[in-house]
C-alpha cells in the first residue's frame, strides 16, 4: 500500500519527501500513520528498482531537499499494479481506497471497469463479521446492539459503494463502446 502510494503520488508531479508524506498521510494517516523510519525505505527500495529518481534542490533557509521523481519504468510498473491489485487490494477497504484514489492513471476504461468488477463481486458475496457456524448473521438477529451497530454501519457503507460501484462501471461501459 505504501509504495503504490509513493508511486501514485509521484505520478502527478515530483515532490520533496516531507510533501510525499504529508500527502500520504492525508490519504491513509488515520488508519496507517507513517513515520520516516517507513517511508524512506521504502522510497529507498523503489529508487534502488529504478522506479523513482532522487534529486537535489539547494534548500532556500536550510540544507539541501531532495526531490522525488517517477521514472518512466516507476509510470510502468505504478500502471501495473493498479490494473493487477492483489486480492488483499481489493478486500482490504483502507488498501482499496489507496487503489481507487490513483485508479484514474488506468487509462483504457475497460481496464479500470475490471478493476471495480473485482470489488464489485468482492462486496456483493454474503458476508458478515459475525456468524452463526458458517451462515453470516444480519444486524437485526443481534442482541448486542454495538455488534449490531457495527452491522448496521457497514451495511450502510457497503450498499452506498455498491450504488455508486454499478453507476461509475455503466458508465465506464459507456466510454468503452463510444471508443469500439
Amino acid at each position: 500500500m505504501l509504495e503504490l502510494a509513493i508511486l501514485g503520488f509521484l505520478y502527478d508531479a515530483p515532490l520533496h519527501g516531507y510533501v510525499l508524506r504529508k500527502h500520504i498521510a492525508a490519504l491513509t494517516g488515520h488508519v496507517r500513520p507513517i513515520a520516516e523510519s517507513t517511508l524512506y525505505p521504502a522510497i529507498k527500495r523503489l529508487e534502488k528498482a529504478g522506479l523513482l529518481a532522487r534529486a537535489t534542490e539547494p534548500g532556500s533557509v536550510a540544507a539541501p531537499r531532495h526531490v522525488l521523481t517517477l521514472t518512466e519504468e516507476g509510470r510502468r510498473e505504478l500502471r501495473h499494479r493498479l490494473a493487477e491489485p492483489g486480492p488483499r487490494d481489493i478486500t482490504d477497504e483502507n488498501r482499496w481506497f489507496t487503489v481507487l484514489a490513483f485508479l484514474r492513471h488506468l487509462e483504457d476504461p475497460a481496464a479500470q471497469a475490471a478493476v471495480l468488477r473485482r470489488r464489485l463481486a468482492f462486496l456483493e458475496e454474503p458476508a458478515s463479521f459475525f456468524y452463526d457456524g458458517d451462515r453470516p448473521l444480519r444486524a437485526e438477529e443481534l442482541d448486542d446492539p454495538f455488534r449490531r451497530g457495527i452491522l448496521t454501519v457497514a451495511r450502510a457503507t457497503s450498499r452506498a459503494e455498491l450504488t455508486w460501484l454499478r453507476e461509475t462501471l455503466a458508465s465506464l461501459d459507456g466510454l468503452g463502446s463510444r471508443r469500439a
